[in-house]
């Protein structure tokens, strides 16, 4: 018996699917089995079609076409042309098949098509499969082809695939990988991938130097970001800005974020840009974290991965989503459990929001009466508890006056301190950045001057500062130093950082 290996998509990881047939005598028939779903079960139709229409004859035989291992659910239209090969080359007795692993759905005219599944299947398939050898078609090629280790075969059509395992010469239809088009650093043996492109400018910011400061560090550590102020003075432009200075790109960081845009069912972008995912306070709390009655779907949370979770308006946030987010922004994971399915999804992202200092939004305006009482104010406050804003490395208070509008950046300037900054985060031997640095990651790097020593243990006293408020003010003081060149934390570095912390 032939096997013809697929895949099947379970939560964000593959499993390897063996597509086996057998043809007896009886009454002609086509079944499929192994717990298949209804976009399976149709593929019949589309099989047969797709068959007739190439001038290939359907076999007048009991036809059972099983896939394995038949205890797991599967789900795709991309086992069509795995099911039509066993069909079309059933005769053959050698097995033609061997290590190739065959992807695509078929059209009614035998015309083979990507699907959304494919990306993301064959990427965690190559994590695991070094040198494998993929057939699919071109549209899907060209999405796989940055997959490192990947032999790729191209193929039309139906007729097309056929010919492809009937023929010795298979050079003929090998698709030869491309080049990220992106500018690129190399540390330590490692290429990092960047891009120049500042769509949103911060030249366009007048003034706030502080907020821009700090949006400097969020970016050049990977800090969580606090904005608050009155409405007008800048949160939004400034917190949309960040995401064109972000840190360059590891090759695997752009191929798992193409891997969750072709999840979220986008247009799949190879670029070193990455994702801001914006989503509106009226937003469900499955939306935000993943969920659903049955099986778990991918969430806000897991699809800003290596990229910026940014919610404005934040304490018009039900209080449900905004303290559930306290163990994404702590382990830079989530479990999402359900009956059927229990899914991890990795939260690495930047945290950034914005608030108004009270529900009328002027209580910090120079030119404006506040229209709240006392109580209104502290209600509004503590929509936001302190353990969720334990978690918010940098807190900026915003002016709504321009009274320094002289003092302008560029995006490109402030990117290239963050590259610089990057390096030597890097060089120093770290595998994530300043602002996840683990517990013990935190006493091995974020060591301290003699000056800056005596400062910092005496703010400990003075601000009572809680073991993960120590934490985050050596993680900023780190990213600070490095930003002025520092080798170890100075007394200014830390002063800096304790001027960003939550009072």
């Amino acid at each position: 018996m032939k096997i013809i290996k697929s895949a099947s998509l379970d939560s964000l990881e593959a499993l390897i699917i063996n597509v086996e047939s057998t043809f007896t005598k009886g009454l002609p028939s086509f079944t499929i089995v192994g717990l298949i779903s209804t976009s399976i079960q149709e593929s019949k139709d589309r099989v047969k079609s797709a068959l007739l229409m190439n001038d290939y004859k359907f076999p007048p035989l009991k036809i059972t076409v099983n896939l394995s291992p038949s205890d797991i659910n599967k789900k795709g239209t991309h086992f069509d042309l795995a099911i039509a090969l066993q069909i079309a080359l059933y005769d053959i007795k050698k097995d033609i098949f061997k290590d190739f692993f065959v992807f695509g759905e078929l059209g009614l005219d035998g015309n083979i098509k990507d699907t959304s599944t494919i990306f993301p299947l064959v990427l965690s398939l190559a994590r695991n499969n070094k040198k494998m050898k993929v057939l699919v078609c071109k549209e899907s090629a060209i999405k796989i082809a940055n997959i490192p280790n990947l032999e790729i075969y191209v193929v039309k059509d139906v007729s097309d695939a056929i010919e492809f395992f009937n023929t010795s010469d298979k050079l003929k239809y090998k698709y030869e990988s491309i080049d990220l088009n992106s500018k690129n650093i190399k540390i330590e043996n490692e290429t990092y991938h960047y891009e120049n492109i500042y769509i949103e400018d911060f030249s366009d910011v007048l003034g706030q130097d502080n907020a821009k400061f700090a949006a400097l560090i969020c970016a050049a550590g990977n800090h969580n970001l606090l904005f608050e102020g009155s409405p007008g003075c800048g949160k939004s432009m400034i917190s949309k800005r960040i995401r064109y200075i972000l840190p360059p790109m590891s090759l695997d960081e752009i191929l798992e974020k193409a891997k969750l845009q072709s999840l979220d069912y986008k247009n799949i972008e190879f670029s070193a840009l990455r994702v801001f995912r914006n989503p509106h306070h009226s937003s469900t709390k499955s939306s935000i974290f993943g969920g659903g009655s049955s099986s778990a779907k991918i969430g806000e949370i897991a699809l800003s991965n290596n990229g910026i979770l940014f919610f404005d308006e934040l304490p018009h946030f039900s209080k449900s989503i905004l303290e559930a987010l306290r163990e994404p922004l702590e382990d830079n994971k989530i479990l999402i459990s359900r009956v059927n399915s229990k899914i991890e999804y990795n939260t690495k992202f930047i945290f950034i929001s914005s608030m108004n200092p009270c529900p009328c939004g002027n209580l910090l305006s120079s030119i404006k009466d506040c229209r709240c009482n006392e109580a209104e104010i502290q209600r509004y406050k503590n929509r936001l508890s302190e353990p969720f804003l334990d978690r918010i490395d940098l807190y900026v208070i915003m002016n709504d006056t321009i009274n320094d509008s002289k003092n302008i950046v560029s995006s490109q300037e402030l990117h290239q301190n963050v590259i610089s900054a990057f390096v030597k985060q890097k060089q120093r031997g770290q595998k994530e950045l300043n602002g996840k640095l683990s517990d013990s990651d935190v006493k091995k790097y974020c060591l301290l001057d003699q000056d800056a020593d005596i400062l910092f243990e005496s703010a400990k006293i003075n601000y009572q500062l809680s073991f993960r408020s120590i934490n985050k003010v050596l993680k900023v003081g780190r990213t600070i130093a490095d930003l002025n060149n520092n080798e170890l934390i100075t007394k200014n570095d830390i002063l800096k950082s304790l001027s960003f912390r939550r009072r």
